[in-house]
Formats: C-alpha cells, structure tokens, sequence
C-alpha cells in the first residue's frame, strides 16, 4: 500500500520502519523541520517544538526494547552504539529479596536513554529504512477525500499539506501524538465526531538532569519510582552516564509550587534518603524543568462499530494518552503500531470501511484494557495524594487498586510478588491481569487490603519544613 503517516515522534517513527520492512511504500510527514543531529548534540542542539515533555525525564520499559529487539533489530543495536543503557532493575536487587537471579530475569532488561537522544537514533535509523520517506519541514492541512461508500463518512485518499502539495495514498495514518488534530479533519471532511473520553491527569512535574564524571550510574537503593505520601520520586538511568529525578505532584498543591525553584528543589529530593545521593553530580539542565496540564484522553473513531471515517486511522496518543509519571507510552505506542502493522497483513485487502472497523475493534480489544488499568491507578493515585494533604486515610474498594498496593508493599517478602510488581511496572502483564491471577491472590493469602508500612521518607509535614 501507499501509506501517508502524519508524525515523526517516536511512534510515528517506529509505526513507518514496521510498514515500510512489510512492503508497503510509506511516507512519513513531520512539522518540526530539523533534521536529527548527532545524538550526544541532540541534547544541547535539537528543537523539537511539536513534542512538550522532549526534555523531560524519560525511561523506555522492558515491553519497548523486547518489542524492539524482535522488530526492529537495526534500532536497538544502534541505540546501544550511542551510548543508551542497558538495564535490569532485578540485576540490582540483592539475592536475598530476590530469591536469587533466575533466566527468566532477561526480560526486565531495557534499553533506556534521554528523549533527545533515544528519538535522534530512532530518526537516522528510519531515514536509513529501505520504503521510509521521512519529510521534515512540512505539515498536514487535512484530508484529501474521495468516493465513500456510507453517506456521511468521508473517505480519506491522501493528504493536504499546509503549502497546498497534496499527496495521494491508500492509507493515512495519524500518529501526530497527544495535539493530534484528527477530530478536526474528519469535521473539515464532513465526518461526524469521533467519542471522546477528557480529564486533566491533575499531576504535575518537576524534573532535572545530571551526568556524572566517570559514566557511572548512582546506586538504586530503592525502586526507581518512589511514592511518599504527596508526592512521588523518579530516578531514571538514561544514557552516556547520564540520568534524572523527578517530583511527582499533585497540580492543585500550591505548598508544593515553589519546587520550580532549583534550591527548593533540591532540599526537597534532599529528604528523600533512598533518592537523595541521585543529585551528587553536575547538572545538565539550566533549571527544574516542569509539565502539567497533562490529559488523560481516550477517543473511539468508530463507536457503535461505525467508523467516523475510513482510509485514515490514529496509532499511539492520537488515539489515547494518560499521564506520563508510569513511562508507558512508548511501549503501548510501539505495541499499538505492531498491532496495526499486523491488522494490514490480514486485513490489508479489505474495504476502507472494514479496514477501519477491524483496526478500531482490535484497538479497543487489544489496547484499551491498557488504558484503562492505567487510568485507574492515576484516578487512585491522585485520590490518595489529595487525602493525604488533607490529613486523612485514603481507602477505596477498588480491588485492582488495594491488591496491587499489597503487592508493591509485600514484594521485598517474596520474590514471586517483587517480580510481578516489576512485571506491571514494564508493561508486560496489566495491573489487572496481576491481581485476578490465582497464584498471586495465593501469595497474597487473602491479606489485599493490608497495605502495610509507607516507604522511608518524610512525612508530609517533614517534607514542607524542607522546602520552607
């Protein structure tokens, strides 16, 4: 097929390597127009104006590099070629919580890194895949529509781009990410409104970079995303001796605003003792580098099972987006992006309104659940932080949420349950998954709603005589 994807993120990028090693002819349209640099200049020289969090903290899980590796092998060599990190959370963990290592321990590897540099890779190696046009410097107007065959439902048979150049295709896919403006095409092409899910996430981040003098990494004493009563801590290895640790807030925690001062800042990770020696280095940023306003958005074009339009599918954020603070959305893009790769292999010589409503009911089927369980725990989430600034217990019913806290609170008791949390925590088994599963309830021995002991850390007035 002629393929058109509109979006040269790190979904767009991986969504245009899968087509185009399956024999499809796929061009790839991206706004921003500078080319990818070097990926150790990325970081000083790369402006990426269509991506808000390019400089924020990121970590790319388990499900990403196992994806990878088996999919696009020439981009996982090439990351680590650049200096990305391998890492194992497990390999970490002492033998006597761990139970010691076992073979299966292989698949908590990851292949991590700053943003900057993870995408630079992503982008020479997809400009280097045979079939993959990459066009920076231009951007989608809209659709090009032609015959369809429902009233009322335009049918997409390429693009327009912003200059007037229209590109003719079979298939338009949207992977432009959490700003994509998809609803809107459709409307400018007469297409009826695609069901739509909206909340702000109601978290807020303060994050900084550090690199250290030798390329060594800091000592993981505690698990990478911590959680202290109102707020949460992030240390994340990335690449070429480099790493970062983030606060989680809530966005309507004005005691905690003044985190975007550097000096705050650091007394603030300063009271955290399993996070604390994370800042010993030289910082790379120029401050605390923040993002809020984050949705949490899902969007179903084709409810009822009748596409709002055909000929054009969204992949990735453009179809569903959530709070960033669980570092999913890479690995559920690049699953998303493997699962439309494999719907045009069955489904590829169907009409455009089959095409749309096999590609939408396998989204919903297969990618959802993964939203879902996602949200849920954000919902949950910011439901405890909110009690807790108010001074009062958090309890709720929901059993996902209370089974998989006892899980993260028992797991330094039994290698079993560690490995399950770790098994959520990189996306290769969903939180609900986890906790219906018989041999997990069995460790648990009915004791779900114990949680236990909050992690070493400050309480919540400890932490705002830090920062006072």
């Amino acid at each position: 097929m002629r393929i058109v994807i509109s979006g040269g993120g790190m979904v767009g990028l991986c969504t245009g390597m899968l087509l185009a090693k399956d024999g499809h002819e796929v061009t790839l349209i991206e706004r921003d127009a500078a080319p990818p640099p070097d990926p150790e200049a990325s970081w000083d020289s790369w402006e990426r104006r269509g991506v808000n969090q390019f400089r924020l903290p990121h970590f790319f899980l388990s499900r990403f590099r196992s994806i990878a590796e088996t999919e696009l092998p020439r981009l996982t060599d090439a990351l680590l070629t650049a200096g990305a990190c391998r890492y194992n959370i497990v390999d970490n963990i002492p033998d006597e919580m761990k139970g010691g290592p076992r073979p299966e321990d292989v698949r908590f590897d990851a292949i991590t890194g700053r943003r900057t540099v993870i995408e630079s890779v992503t982008a020479t190696v997809a400009e280097e895949t045979p079939g993959l046009t990459v066009r920076r410097g231009a951007a989608v107007r809209g659709l090009i529509t032609g015959t369809s065959s429902r009233d009322h439902v335009p049918n997409a048979i390429g693009v327009e781009l912003d200059d007037g150049e229209r590109i003719e295709a079979d298939l338009v896919v949207d992977a432009t990410g959490r700003r994509s403006p998809l609803p809107r095409w459709v409307a400018d092409a007469g297409g009826a409104p695609a069901a739509e899910e909206l909340e702000d996430s109601g978290f807020v981040y303060y994050g900084r970079h550090f690199r250290s003098s030798d390329g060594s990494l800091p000592m993981m004493i505690g698990p990478l995303k911590q959680e202290y009563g109102s707020i949460s801590g992030l240390t994340l290895p990335a690449d070429n001796g480099t790493w970062s640790v983030t606060i989680i807030a809530s966005a309507k925690d004005a005691a905690l605003r003044s985190l975007s001062d550097p000096d705050k800042w650091a007394k603030a990770i300063r009271s955290l003792p399993l996070a604390a020696h994370w800042i010993d280095a030289e910082p790379i940023d120029d401050g605390v580098a923040m993002m809020a306003k984050i949705e949490d958005r899902i969007r179903d074009f084709a409810p009822g099972g009748k596409p709002v339009a055909t000929g054009v599918l969204a992949v990735g954020d453009s179809w569903s987006c959530t709070n960033p603070s669980l570092g999913r959305g890479a690995s559920i893009g690049l699953m998303h992006a493997v699962l439309l790769r494999d719907v045009l292999r069955d489904q590829g010589d169907a009409g455009p309104w089959d095409l749309a409503a096999a590609w939408y009911e396998m989204t919903r089927d297969e990618m959802e659940p993964w939203y879902r369980t996602t949200l849920n725990y954000d919902r949950h989430r910011l439901a405890e932080t909110h009690a807790i600034i108010a001074g009062e217990e958090f309890a709720t019913s929901n059993e996902e949420w209370n089974a998989n806290q006892a899980i993260v609170a028992r797991s330094l008791e039994s290698p079993d349950l560690l490995r399950a949390n770790l098994e959520v925590a990189m996306v290769l088994r969903r939180s609900d998954e986890v906790s219906a599963d018989p041999a997990i309830k069995g460790l648990l021995g009915g004791s779900a709603l114990t949680i236990g002991q909050p992690p070493l850390g400050p309480s919540r007035a400890e932490l705002l005589a830090a920062i006072s």
